[in-house]
């Protein structure tokens, strides 16, 4: 296997052979203790790159792996050894936002955040936003089926990928999807794709559904509760009532201490939970009225409703700050288990029970009005970035907890590395089998993302 045949293909200059300059790229945000080293890591700058380089690994059989930004939280971005390393950051173009059409033609390395802009020209937005939507790439997105703070009204990435174009392990470009409203030929091969975190193919490009822009500021509720329990109530109160908010984000003690250490928020003693909610369509007064009557009845001591653009902001600020005021307290397991909405209470008492009987820190926030938690584990650094058997063990209890209520071991991080031993006790092994299946179809010698998903 010589790396030089690939370079002469693609061009030297796309090709990174120093051991010190791969290392940034063998890591994502799962941290695990020890990535592979890459053979090489390829920055492609077209579809036609990739193809070639995807040729070249499957005559050698080198292993591939696909990173966008490194955002990702389950591993599936770390490197294997001695593999090739495709990045596609350098895949940045808005090929077109069509307003007739309220659609929108990308670059697998566009960042989330740069596609809203794009489209709010048009009076246009797209909506999924993870919290790292001002640095993770759609390509990215993709690959996890990422969420959102407003996943809750409208979905998750999948829901708004209309079709993509993607190289498959042996090089060909196939195109999937439609830019149609409607279309049910052939299997649905985009969403199968969507979420498939590298396993069958690289996308390359994506076309994304764009939505009609809220025509007022959203309406936003916060309220405080002195029990985590209280603040689950109100949101299965929610729920229960059909509000559709826009929005609906739960925030726990141990995590507000920290921004509060951090950011200096104001935090009363006697908070133990914080949820945020907004609402964005015509009724939005009325629908922040009535979750203003569910926090209250569920036993909130404050709620506020505020309709200024500004502090909306600043508490949804408080949310996205909640991941790195973890990591300032040492290293991070970043979880995400999703429930039925109506289990999310037992869920939230569930994380706290295996806190205790462990002594693990766990901070929690979620995505509540989908039922979707990430309860981070946050435990001393250690040398070689390993994760104490404690905290395994508490992670344990609550992945099966979470399986136990009816749900899933992941609702948006996927399953990467750090959650393949459990993944059979969701799936069962007749559903495995068929995931084999399906992998051996797109990547008969198994080279993409080895060791990854199930």
């Amino acid at each position: 296997m010589s790396v030089h045949e690939l370079a002469r293909s693609i061009g030297s200059s796309r090709l990174i052979t120093d051991p010190a300059v791969m290392d940034s790229y063998r890591r994502d945000e799962a941290h695990l203790a020890e990535p592979g080293h890459p053979a090489a890591v390829m920055l492609a700058e077209t579809a036609a790159d990739i193809s070639e380089a995807l040729k070249w690994a499957t005559a050698h059989r080198v292993p591939v792996v696909t990173r966008g930004a490194g955002t990702g939280l389950a591993g599936g971005g770390a490197a294997v050894e001695g593999c090739l390393v495709i990045s596609t950051t350098r895949m940045r173009s808005i090929l077109e936002v069509n307003p007739d059409d309220q659609l929108a033609v990308v670059e697998a390395g566009v960042i989330n955040a740069d596609i809203s802009r794009a489209a709010d020209e048009y009076g246009l937005m797209y909506a999924p936003d993870p919290s790292s939507f001002e640095i993770s790439t759609i390509g990215g997105n993709i690959a996890t089926n990422a969420g959102g703070l407003r996943c809750v009204k409208y979905g998750v990435t999948r829901d708004s990928v209309l079709g993509l174009e993607v190289v498959l392990a042996d090089g060909r470009i196939v195109r999937t999807g439609r830019r149609t409203v409607k279309g049910v030929a052939g299997y649905d091969l985009t969403s199968l794709l969507v979420g498939s975190e590298g396993t069958l193919g690289v996308v390359t490009s994506a076309t994304l559904k764009l939505q009609p822009k809220p025509k007022r500021a959203p309406v936003t509720v916060v309220g405080s509760f002195d029990s985590l329990r209280s603040a689950a109530d109100a949101v299965a109160a929610v729920v229960r009532d059909g509000i559709g908010p826009s929005l609906l984000e739960l925030i726990d003690r141990a995590t507000l201490r920290a921004v509060d250490d951090w950011k200096r928020i104001g935090l009363e003693d006697n908070t133990a939970a914080m949820l945020i909610a907004q609402a964005d369509g015509v009724d939005a007064d009325a629908a922040a009225a009535a979750m203003q009557k569910h926090f209250e009845q569920a036993g909130a001591d404050f709620v506020a409703v505020s309709q200024d653009a500004a502090e909306a902001a600043q508490l949804l600020e408080i949310r996205r700050l909640a991941y790195p005021a973890s990591e300032r307290l040492g290293q991070c397991l970043v979880e995400d288990v999703g429930v039925p909405r109506s289990k999310l209470p037992d869920m939230l008492e569930s994380i706290d029970r295996a806190a205790a009987e462990h002594s693990v820190k766990i901070m929690t926030v979620a995505h509540a009005g989908d039922g979707n938690v990430h309860p981070t584990f946050v435990f001393d650094r250690t040398a070689d970035g390993s994760v104490p058997e404690a905290v395994w063990t508490a992670a344990d209890e609550v992945f099966r907890r979470a399986l136990e209520l009816g749900g899933t071991l992941t609702g948006e991080h996927g399953v990467g590395v750090l959650k393949r031993r459990w993944l059979s006790l969701e799936l069962g092994e007749d559903s495995m089998q068929l995931h084999r299946s399906i992998k051996a179809a797109f990547d008969p010698l198994g080279i993409l993302n080895p060791g990854k998903g199930f």
